[in-house]
């Protein structure tokens, strides 16, 4: 018999040092991840993000914990649409540790992110996601995601950087 999964999905305390610990070891194993930047995040990022994350008061993240143990997490950081003249919610990060995939946590965080973008009276959450990853597509098509897109006529909006 499977054991049975105590699941808690919750926003974080960047002060809280259970949180703290859990936002950097999280983020480090998404960048570790194919899909991440196939590499570790350098010390000094793991150091001082959750107080970098703190000073900014647009930014909030969502934590889960399988048994305790940090599982996943999702980054997220208020916006503005002029359109709509209203706050919205853009997902920055997404991530779920290798050994917690298929419970069903990313929609379960997903959930904490739409309850508070509602608390907040945002007009739409927002995310990027890579081409090639099918399964987050999926994942965020099951709970009601769809290419941005205003008219079809001009297709869809991409998603560009420019590093500085």
């Amino acid at each position: 018999m499977e054991e049975a999964k105590d699941i808690l999905v919750l926003q974080a305390s960047y002060t809280n040092p259970v949180h703290a610990e859990a936002i950097c070891h999280v983020l480090n194993g998404y960048a570790e991840d194919p899909m991440g930047i196939g590499r570790p995040l350098a010390p000094e990022v793991l150091l001082h993000l959750p107080e970098e994350l703190a000073k900014r008061p647009y930014a909030f993240s969502v934590l889960a914990f399988v048994n305790g143990e940090p599982a996943g997490l999702v980054n997220c950081f208020e916006g503005f649409s002029t359109f709509a003249c209203r706050p919205l919610v853009n997902i920055h990060d997404v991530a779920v540790m290798k050994a917690f995939r298929g419970l069903g946590l990313s929609q379960q965080m997903l959930r904490k992110v739409e309850d508070i973008a509602r608390q907040r009276g945002c007009c739409k959450i927002t995310l990027e996601v890579l081409e090639g990853n099918a399964v987050a597509q999926a994942s965020y098509a099951r709970f009601g995601f769809s290419a941005g897109m205003f008219d079809p006529e001009h297709g869809r909006m991409l998603f560009w950087t420019k590093f500085l």
